[in-house]
């Protein structure tokens, strides 16, 4: 069986797939919820020599 991949100690619970527990299923969310899962992106701003000048 899977373990939780938040606290990588307990199987999985059919209740809370793929955790545990309702606590891990929170401190997932969480981290969600707070940018804790980010993927990092490039500048979104144009090389100096390609922009226009005003």
């Amino acid at each position: 069986m899977a373990t939780c991949p938040i606290c990588r100690q307990n199987e999985t619970d059919p209740k809370y797939k793929p955790f545990c527990s309702k606590r891990c299923a929170d401190v997932d969310l969480q981290r969600w919820f707070t940018g804790g899962y980010a993927i990092p992106g490039g500048n979104d701003e144009p090389p100096a020599g390609d922009r226009e000048e005003d």
